[in-house]
C-alpha cells in the first residue's frame, strides 16, 4: 500500500473519529485540536520515516501530550482518549507496515474502541459530581446518607476535598449509579441532578 493511500485512510478515519466526537459533546473547539493534531503528527512522522524515526517521535509526542494534559483543566478524561485515538492514527498512516493492511486494521480498531468506549449507553446509570453541601458533615455515614437523599442514587464512593467549619460546607468528590427504571422516558428531555441544599461545581458523566 502506497504512502498516499495511508495518508487517505488516514484523514477518513480521523474525520470520523472527530464527528462521532462533536455528534456525542458538540465542542468545535475540539474537533479543529484532533484534526489539528493527527495531520501534524502525520506530517512530522511521514518527513521522519527513514529507519524508523517516525515511531520514535511519535511516543516522544505521546510523552509530550501526557504533560500537557497534567496542566490542563480544560478537558475531561474521555476527551483526552480522542486526544491519544488522534495522535496514534496519525502514527500509523506515517508508518509502513508488513503486510500493507495492518495500518488500515489497526486505524479500525482503535476507531471501534473510541466509539464503544465512549458510547453514551454504556454503563449510563454511572455518574460523578463535585458538589459543595450546606453544612459540614464530618461524619462519613451521615455524609454518604445525605448524599444518597439528595441524588436519589447509590454512592459507591465519595471524598471530601474541602471541610470548611467556618463556613459550614463540605466539598464533595461523588461517584454514584442512579436506580433502574422499569422503562426508561426515551422522550423526556435529560433532567439536571437535584440541587437542593447543593451547588453543583463540576459535572460529568
Amino acid at each position: 500500500m502506497t504512502q498516499l493511500v495511508l495518508i487517505a485512510v488516514d484523514l477518513l478515519a480521523v474525520s470520523a473519529l472527530a464527528g462521532v466526537y462533536f455528534h456525542r459533546h458538540r465542542r468545535r473547539d475540539l474537533v479543529a485540536a484532533f484534526v489539528g493534531l493527527n495531520v501534524g503528527v502525520l506530517a512530522v512522522a511521514s518527513s521522519m520515516n527513514d529507519g524508523g524515526i517516525g515511531a520514535g517521535v511519535g511516543l516522544g509526542l505521546f510523552g509530550v501530550l501526557s504533560i500537557i494534559r497534567l496542566r490542563s483543566a480544560e478537558i475531561d478524561q474521555s476527551e483526552v482518549a480522542y486526544y491519544f485515538a488522534a495522535l496514534a492514527l496519525g502514527i500509523l498512516g506515517a508508518l509502513r507496515l508488513d503486510p500493507w493492511w495492518q495500518a488500515p486494521a489497526l486505524m479500525a480498531l482503535i476507531l471501534t474502541a473510541v466509539v464503544v468506549g465512549d458510547h453514551p449507553r454504556l454503563l449510563r446509570r454511572y455518574a460523578r459530581q463535585e458538589l459543595v453541601l450546606d453544612g459540614a458533615i464530618a461524619d462519613r455515614v451521615a455524609l454518604v446518607g445525605r448524599l444518597e437523599q439528595l441524588l436519589g442514587a447509590r454512592v459507591h464512593a465519595v471524598s471530601v476535598q474541602r471541610l470548611d467549619l467556618v463556613n459550614d460546607t463540605t466539598w464533595v468528590d461523588v461517584r454514584y449509579e442512579t436506580p433502574a427504571s422499569p422503562r426508561r422516558r426515551a422522550a423526556a428531555p435529560r433532567r439536571e441532578p437535584a440541587h437542593a441544599g447543593i451547588a453543583p461545581w463540576e459535572v460529568s458523566g
